[in-house]
């Protein structure tokens, strides 16, 4: 048995998206199907991670089993892209080691969130359009608490099946761009479910005079989802890179 990681991107405007959902279209699901349909066999494809409906991805790394005769995996990822819809695009497809696994071998993953204060009708899809002048220096500042925060149930959706809230942020900053707009990345061990999100949607609200350091602390320290701030927008949103160690590659 050999097992392949696929890399790939897509728009998530079209999808609920990335996890197999009974009553809608995942990006999970057309990936699936089309490799399926190729390669003649059923094969189940595990994701990196869960992103939201909506949000995008850059970068992000699933993996499938295929215990059959040897395939070229260039041509794979050609005949793969003629036959997904033009959202979806696979850049590699790669052996790694026959334990290695997209989600769980993963030892960070970067997301970025984008701002704008300028109307614009081609890039709407992408960035979250905002009326203020964000104070992105106390943002920033917010920023620093989360290095030092392990606890994120306050930025966590409710009722997940997992185990632990504990992640390690080792990366979050806003910045303005040449263009006038902002971009926040932030980059983790681990996320929760609609943890950027909501992350985001509290730190606006510091953007905006509504919300000071010692108040951010009073939200993390709660650990109630209902204390933060609305989760923004998932258009906006980004996943942008996954990262392994460097043994799992072949």
């Amino acid at each position: 048995m050999k097992r392949f990681f696929i890399t790939l991107s897509y728009d998530g405007e079209n999808y609920c998206g990335w996890q197999i959902q009974p009553n809608a279209i995942s990006v999970q699901q057309k990936l699936q199907e089309a490799l399926s349909t190729i390669m003649r066999k059923n094969i189940a494809v595990v994701g990196a991670g869960r992103t939201d409906s909506g949000v995008h991805a850059r970068h992000m790394i699933a993996h499938f089993d295929w215990e059959h005769d040897d395939f070229d995996a260039q041509e794979l990822a050609l005949r793969l892209n003629k036959f997904l819809p033009k959202d979806i695009a696979i850049q590699s497809i790669k052996e790694v080691a026959s334990n290695a696994h997209a989600r769980f071998d993963a030892t960070s993953r970067t997301y970025s969130y984008r701002l704008t204060r300028h109307k614009d009708p081609y890039l709407y899809k992408y960035k979250y359009h905002i009326y203020f002048n964000p104070d992105i220096e106390l943002m920033n500042r917010l920023c620093e608490i989360l290095l030092a925060t392990n606890d994120f149930t306050s930025f966590s959706k409710l009722h997940t099946d997992v185990k632990t809230n504990i992640c390690k942020v080792s990366h979050a900053r806003w910045e303005k761009t040449n263009d006038g707009d902002y971009l926040f990345t932030i980059k983790a061990d681990r996320f929760l479910r609609n943890m950027v999100r909501s992350i985001v949607g509290t730190l606006l609200l510091a953007g905006r005079g509504k919300l000071d350091e010692e108040g951010f602390r009073e939200i993390i320290a709660a650990k109630d989802r209902g204390r933060a701030g609305e989760s923004a927008p998932g258009h906006a949103l980004f996943l942008e890179k996954v990262e392994y160690p460097h043994d799992i590659w072949i």
